[in-house]
C-alpha cells in the first residue's frame, strides 16, 4: 500500500502567523460547522450545516431559521485523526468533543451518524480506543464508519478488527434506511501511483451485485473516505476505478456521494449524482494545487472561520438532484 499523506510537513497560508494555541483552536471550532446533518420528511432528503441548526453564542437556535420535523436524520462527520497532536491541533480529542457537543444539541437526534474515515492517525489500539470512548456520548443509535489510509497502516488488521463484522472484503458493505440504500466502500487498501484511492475488481463487482434488486427510484448514499471524482490527482485527490462504480449508479434516479480526506468542502454536481466531500473535525488542509503538497495546514485563529465553513444540501424531488450551497463563516479579509 503506498501512503501519500505527509505526517509530518504542516503548511501555513500567513508567514506571520503564529499558529493557534489549543483553547483558541477549540473555541474556533466548536462554532464552526464541522458536520453535516441530513434529514428526511415525506420521501425529500435535505441537509444542513451543523452550525446553522444551533449557535451556542445565542443560547440555542439561530432567530429565523425554521427547523422542519423529520423521519430519520444522520450525521456526516470526517477525520478526526485521534493520535495527531501538533501544531496545526493540539488536541485533536477536544475538536471531537466539539463535534460531539454539537450533535447533541441537535433538534432533532439522528438515526445514526456516518464517520468517512481517518478515525486514528497512525492506526494504533490506544487511538482506536479513545475515538470510541468519546464516540459513547454521542446521542445516536448507531455509527457506521469507512476507513481512512491512516486506519489501515496495519494493512487494516485492527480496523477489521473492531468495524469490520459482517462486512466483506476489506470492509465494504450496505444498508437500507427509511427506504434510502447507503453503501459504504472502501479506496484506501490498495493505493496506486501518486496516492490515488482504488476500489478494486472484487469491491466493484459486490457493488454490481447489491445494487441489482433495487429500483431505480431508490435514493442512494455511497460514503468512502477518499474522493469518488478527480479533484486534484496529482495529491491523490480521487479515486483510479471510480467511473466503474459510478457507471453501476447512473440509472438511479437520485444519487448522493459523501467523502472526506480533503478536510475541506469541495461539491459537484454531475447528471444525477452528487459529490459532496465533508471538513474534518481536526485540522483544515490547503486548497487543490495552493501548497506545495497536501497536510495539515496551521493557521491564525482569526483565519479559523473562514477555512471552515457552513454548508446547505437540498433534495429537490422534481429534478432528482442536490442544489448545495458552501458558505464561509465569515467573509475572509
Amino acid at each position: 500500500m503506498k501512503n501519500h499523506f505527509n505526517h509530518g510537513e504542516e503548511h501555513t497560508p500567513d508567514a506571520n502567523g503564529d499558529g493557534i494555541d489549543r483553547r483558541g483552536f477549540l473555541e474556533c471550532m466548536a462554532w464552526a460547522g464541522t458536520g453535516v446533518l441530513w434529514m428526511m420528511s415525506g420521501g425529500i432528503l435535505k441537509s444542513y450545516g451543523m452550525s446553522q441548526m444551533i449557535d451556542k453564542t445565542t443560547g440555542g437556535l439561530r432567530k429565523g431559521l425554521v427547523v422542519p420535523k423529520s423521519d430519520f436524520s444522520f450525521v456526516q462527520i470526517s477525520d478526526s485523526h485521534i493520535g495527531f497532536n501538533k501544531a496545526a491541533n493540539p488536541d485533536v480529542v477536544g475538536t471531537l468533543q466539539a463535534t460531539i457537543e454539537k450533535i447533541n444539541a441537535m433538534p432533532a437526534k439522528p438515526s445514526f451518524v456516518l464517520h468517512t474515515g481517518d478515525l486514528s492517525h497512525l492506526a494504533q489500539a490506544d487511538e482506536f480506543d479513545t475515538l470510541e470512548q468519546s464516540l459513547k456520548s454521542v446521542k445516536t443509535e448507531k455509527i457506521f464508519y469507512v476507513p481512512g489510509e491512516h486506519d489501515v497502516t496495519d494493512n487494516g488488521k485492527l480496523y477489521l478488527e473492531r468495524y469490520g463484522k459482517g462486512t466483506k472484503g476489506d470492509g465494504w458493505y450496505s444498508f437500507d434506511s427509511n427506504g434510502v440504500h447507503f453503501v459504504g466502500l472502501v479506496n484506501v487498501t490498495n493505493h496506486v501511483d501518486g496516492g490515488l484511492g482504488y476500489l478494486g475488481p472484487d469491491q466493484i463487482k459486490w457493488l454490481e451485485g447489491d445494487l441489482k434488486g433495487l429500483t431505480s427510484s431508490t435514493p442512494i448514499v455511497v460514503f468512502a473516505h477518499i474522493p469518488m471524482w478527480a479533484i486534484y490527482p496529482q495529491w491523490g485527490w480521487g479515486t483510479e476505478d471510480s467511473a466503474q462504480a459510478l457507471a453501476l449508479l447512473k440509472r438511479f434516479g437520485s444519487v448522493s456521494v459523501l467523502n472526506g480526506h480533503i478536510h475541506q468542502t469541495i461539491q459537484k454536481v454531475e447528471g444525477n449524482i452528487t459529490f459532496h466531500t465533508a471538513n474534518s473535525t481536526a485540522f483544515p488542509q490547503p486548497a487543490p494545487g495552493a501548497a506545495p503538497s497536501p497536510g495539515p495546514m496551521k493557521v491564525p485563529a482569526e483565519k479559523l472561520r473562514t477555512l471552515l465553513g457552513l454548508t446547505s444540501v437540498n433534495y429537490q424531488e422534481h429534478n432528482h438532484t442536490l442544489a448545495i450551497t458552501d458558505t464561509p463563516l465569515i467573509n475572509a479579509g
